[in-house]
């Protein structure tokens, strides 16, 4: 039996996921009814409804993180940039088609990083492909373009407006995103 903590967690990421880009319409109201539950349960176990968000947010892209290790089947005789190359577009269609919970999650991240957060989490898929591509470099140099890869890549993505009308890039489309972070990937390997 699940607890009542856990019941609203599931009963908000249902409503998340049920309403998409609309997500700041969801109420603590709507997550206690939806959830079975009295009104003062959020604020008890949650202080109040933006961190129960986050918590949420959190789960569900901990949960597409953790997919990413699934790509190694799909990447079968690609090279190591290859691979890089498209974990690197999954990571960006996923942004672009899931905006309010990236965003969410991504700010959330910045605001109250965390050594296990789903940034770090993204860093760590993406380690051993920089690796893959660029097996000469020492271990700090590693550590740190890969780094620099998931920031660039979160920045285009919460600056994906401005980069339009300063660089022309609309990463809103596919094929334009796809170049642009090929452009991306190349100048942080320097390939």
């Amino acid at each position: 039996c699940m607890d009542n903590k856990e019941i609203i967690i599931q009963a908000a990421i249902d409503l998340i996921n049920e309403k998409g880009e609309r997500m700041d319409d969801i109420t603590v109201r709507e997550i206690c009814k939806k959830a079975n539950v009295g009104l003062g349960l959020v604020n008890y176990h949650f202080e109040n409804k933006d961190k129960l968000i986050e918590l949420c947010v959190e789960r569900i892209v901990n949960g597409i993180v953790e997919n990413f290790h699934a790509i190694r089947e799909k990447t079968e005789g690609f090279t190591p940039f290859e691979k890089l190359d498209y974990l690197g577009n999954m990571t960006l269609t996923f942004l672009f088609e899931h905006y309010a919970v990236s965003k969410t999650s991504i700010l959330t991240d910045m605001r109250t990083p965390k050594e296990d957060d789903n940034t770090h989490r993204t860093y760590l898929a993406y380690l051993p492909l920089v690796s893959a591509c660029r097996p000469g470099w020492d271990k700090e140099t590693l550590e740190r373009k890969t780094f620099c890869l998931i920031t660039v890549m979160q920045q285009a993505f919460l600056r994906y407006k401005v980069i339009k009308q300063l660089y022309g890039f609309d990463l809103t489309d596919s094929e334009e995103r796809r170049a642009f972070h090929s452009k991306i990937l190349r100048d942080i390997l320097e390939a």
